[in-house]
């Protein structure tokens, strides 16, 4: 299992466009991936479940990436995150 913590960095936190990126790079890999943050958890793979979190700009999230392709899962997370949010 991998875990890290990013701090959103978008000016209106995460919302339809970057959530539905997130989601078509998280289907790109067996492992499962969980955000958590504002005091929820959800698959990262589920638009709806990732949109209704209500991340907002400054908001530390948690990212967690388990299963078979685990290392490069969550390398591409870190970099998705770094690069759109």
């Amino acid at each position: 299992m991998k875990t890290f913590q990013y701090v959103i960095k978008d000016e209106v936190g995460i919302h339809a466009r970057p959530a539905g990126l997130l989601v078509k790079e998280v289907k790109k890999y067996q492992s499962k991936v969980t955000i958590e943050g504002n005091g929820k958890k959800s698959d990262a793979g589920k638009l709806m479940a990732v949109m209704g979190m209500g991340i907002k700009k400054d908001m530390e999230v948690t990212i967690t990436v388990e299963g078979d392709d685990e290392e490069q899962a969550a390398q591409a997370m870190k970099e998705f995150f770094e690069a759109n949010l």
